[in-house]
């Protein structure tokens, strides 16, 4: 770790890609997440990597694609309606387990929407988005610092499951300036190509032939089962959350990326106003946490779910929570940021309406 610096986040998002082994970038320009693939044209360059604008997002993540199946360390990053033209790709990544980094800067929609933050994406990250039984792993920053750490977390998930990880922030995210430190920068000379790579034969007796199609059924229905075989293994190993003034909470937020950390100062404002609230936060989108949203059920009067869309992680949080317990929801939408004050009004509603 080195000093501190003020960047802006599209920039750190980057910049720690970077440090993390980054040797190439693919992708096309959408707003409100262009300053990252500008950085990136200005630093690949000088350290002797691959920058590459396509021609569209098909071109990019098809781009992707192949550069993974050589075991490289690879990324693109976009913009929702970006994102929506690469879920072919995302498919056929998944289906080939081939590892790759993708960055979501959420803004609002559906359609061309606006260049807003928003969170709206939620359901196309977790649930798969292209066609077919797959899954990534999506993870969900709240902080610029975090957006740097997470960025080496991400590399690392993706070759050690071989896999697409979704780094899901929005574009406020994107745009805000915090200070940060980086991790130190991964040894590039010590990579090595994985054995199921597929780099021509070389001194070996067969070349690898990677491939996400399979003519017979039964030979289909293998590879998803192998696929829910790793998912499975992600989903015992891989969950990450945050508990915020847990401990003797009554009631709970549920939030994700920006508006958990929103929550956190909603949270902070209920307990001097001696409400006993408490914030679960979801880092791992999928897998979710849903064992301690479960757990946590049994000492909470209810939850409320907040988001930056019409209600896309609570179907998760109330399938963790049960029945157990109400769940509630407040969102905004298009773009719009709740404030910690709105979230406060809707917990204090819910506490007058249980009275």
């Amino acid at each position: 770790m080195g000093e501190k610096i003020l960047m802006k986040g599209a920039e750190v998002i980057a910049e720690a890609a970077i440090r993390a082994g980054c040797m190439a970038f693919f992708g096309y320009p959408i707003t409100p997440q262009n300053e990252t693939p500008e950085y990136f044209s200005r630093r690949m360059p000088q350290l002797g990597r691959v920058f590459l604008q396509a021609e569209s997002e098909v071109a990019a993540i098809n781009m992707v694609y192949g550069a993974a199946c050589t075991g490289t360390r690879v990324i693109t990053t976009s913009s929702s309606p970006g994102i929506s033209l690469m879920q072919e790709g995302f498919s056929y990544i998944a289906n080939s387990n081939v590892p790759c980094v993708v960055v979501n800067a959420m803004r609002g929609g559906p359609g061309l929407g606006d260049i807003a933050p928003a969170q709206a994406d939620y359901f196309q990250a977790t649930k798969g988005g292209g066609h077919g039984d797959y899954h990534s792993i999506v993870i969900a920053p709240h902080t610029i610092q975090e957006e740097a750490d997470l960025m080496f977390d991400a590399f690392d998930l993706a070759d050690k499951y071989r896999i697409m990880v979704v780094v899901l922030v929005d574009g406020l995210m994107g745009q805000m300036m915090e200070p940060v430190e980086f991790k130190d920068w991964v040894d590039v000379k010590k990579f090595k190509t994985p054995e199921w790579a597929t780099v021509g034969q070389g001194d070996r007796d067969h070349r690898n032939i990677i491939t996400s199609l399979s003519i017979l059924a039964e030979g289909l229905e293998k590879m998803n089962l192998h696929l829910q075989e790793k998912y499975r293994k992600i989903k015992e190993n891989e969950v990450r959350y945050e508990e915020y003034k847990m401990d003797d909470a009554e009631y709970a937020v549920t939030a994700f990326g920006t508006v958990a950390r929103i929550s956190k100062t909603t949270v902070d404002m209920a307990r001097k106003k001696g409400i006993k609230l408490g914030l679960i936060r979801p880092i791992t989108l999928w897998p979710f946490p849903t064992e301690i949203i479960n757990k946590r059920a049994e000492q909470l009067k209810f939850f409320l779910d907040s988001e930056m869309n019409e209600g896309q992680m609570l179907e998760d949080v109330k399938l963790a929570v049960n029945g157990k317990k109400p769940v509630y929801f407040f969102g905004k939408l298009g773009g719009v940021v709740p404030t910690a004050e709105d979230i406060l009004k809707e917990v204090e509603k819910h506490i007058e309406g249980g009275k």
